[in-house]
């Protein structure tokens, strides 16, 4: 499996919007892509922003290209995310995921699963 991983920050004030855009617009997109298997977004304060880390699974290169093109360490920022975000890395980072220690849902308390489980970048 490949994890691929990529930041953008916003304002506090648009940050809630980016987040909105992630869990809709770019679960979607990821849904309909081949070998897609899950992502999270990370959130944080840092500063006068809020930096969002967005981490991507797909099963292969092959499934990485289907998403991201020829080149794909580009990153993939729709026109929404681009409002919302103040900037992003413009390079993203692929890795061969080498452990998922994830516990089943149940494992995880009610109040730590938080909102939607799909996303993008």
């Amino acid at each position: 499996m490949i994890a691929r991983t990529w930041r953008g920050w916003a304002s506090p004030a648009a940050a809630d919007e980016y987040q909105r855009h992630y869990e809709t617009e770019v679960a979607a997109h990821l849904q309909q892509v081949p070998g897609f298997r899950g992502a999270r977004l990370l959130r944080r304060n840092d500063g006068d922003e809020v930096a969002f880390t967005s981490i991507t699974f797909f099963s292969s290169m092959d499934d990485v290209r289907a998403f991201a093109g020829d080149d794909p360490e580009q990153a993939v920022i729709e026109e929404n995310a681009r409002r919302a975000l103040s900037r992003w890395d413009e390079r993203v980072t692929h890795h061969h995921v080498a452990a998922d220690l994830a516990p089943g849902p149940a494992a995880i308390p009610r109040s730590c699963r938080g909102g939607s489980s799909s996303v993008v970048e």
